[in-house]
């Protein structure tokens, strides 16, 4: 186990760095800088944007610019803002918990009433319940999140009963603790609906397929000709399938991250997406690249923990890990 995880370390290592690396490259030949759109205020000087590019380090090469931020980032510590004139890692600390209380939210209340509706689904294959299920999970992959967001914010919007923009009210620090978390999650249930119901639209169909799978598979067959109770079928058919969903859950945090940044510009929930998208449009390079790195770390993580809950569950997995 210890040469599967240093094996995995030295790997996402790498891929980190290349990650960065293609990263820096793309926002560096996009054109334009931060700098070029202050030369458009007459109130700063020349002699200003040069200092703010020696302290910067916008005046080195880019190779080296990069192996600079490259080894500090390694330390956590991305730079300053440019735009915000303030340390990038506060500003992602600020606003990371958000992403990940509607990511996090979204993936569980998705992957918790997928497998349930899939396996169901499966069992009554055929039947009224199978067909809804098939129905729910064709219309919500056919609806983009964006249009789902707009769509839900409009009956928030004509409805009045769910706030819109923002993660809580104005008079939200006159609130006691527990008003406080309600408000809160008032703000967070639209955006987290709308990437639940994309999420799970797409999970039923493959708990649903996968679940027929194993149904059909001789072990099944040898279960159901013993007349072994549903019990134990069921937890061989619940096994038997989880690999693919453990090797799915690795690529999750990465696709919820990068779906939940449209939601979240969309919403107004201020999360890393919005961040993102007012970085990119200023050309805040120090802050794009510690989105990113951020971002990349955590479908390094997802990976490892998918990747050692493959080994817990299947033997043959883990005889190969040890």
């Amino acid at each position: 186990m210890l040469r599967f995880l240093l094996k995995r370390f030295i790997q996402g290592f790498f891929v980190l760095f290349g990650v960065s690396f293609l990263s820096f490259l793309i926002v560096k030949l996009s054109p334009g800088s931060i700098l070029d759109q202050l030369k458009l205020n007459p109130s700063i000087s020349p002699q200003t944007l040069e200092e703010l590019s020696k302290a910067y380090g916008l005046n080195e090469d880019p190779i080296t610019q990069f192996f600079k931020w490259f080894w500090n980032a390694l330390h956590f510590n991305f730079g300053l803002s440019l735009q915000y004139h303030a340390p990038v890692l506060e500003l992602i600390e600020e606003r990371l918990p958000n992403t990940l209380a509607l990511t996090l939210t979204s993936a569980f209340f998705a992957w918790v009433l997928a497998f349930p509706l899939g396996i169901l689904a499966a069992l009554k294959k055929g039947s009224l319940f199978d067909r809804l299920i098939l129905s729910f999970s064709y219309t919500f992959m056919s609806i983009p999140n964006f249009f789902l967001a707009f769509l839900l914010m409009f009956l928030a919007v004509k409805t009045g009963i769910l706030p819109v923009g923002g993660t809580h009210s104005p008079n939200y620090e006159t609130q006691p603790p527990a008003e406080q978390a309600l408000d809160y999650i008032k703000h967070l249930i639209l955006p987290a609906t709308v990437l639940t119901l994309g999420g799970l639209a797409g999970l039923i169909r493959l708990v649903r397929s996968s679940a027929l799978e194993v149904l059909n598979s001789p072990l099944m067959v040898y279960l159901e000709a013993k007349g072994a109770p549903f019990r134990v079928k069921l937890k061989h058919l619940i096994r038997n399938m989880l690999n693919p969903f453990i090797t799915l859950l690795g690529f999750e945090i990465a696709s919820l991250i990068s779906g939940a940044a449209l939601v979240e510009i969309i919403t107004g929930w201020p999360g890393l997406g919005t961040l993102m998208l007012q970085a990119v449009l200023s050309k805040d390079i120090f802050l794009v690249m510690g989105s990113l790195y951020i971002g990349t770390l955590l479908l390094l993580v997802g990976n490892l923990i998918a990747d050692l809950l493959l080994a817990l569950n299947d033997p043959r997995i883990r005889e190969g890990v040890n």
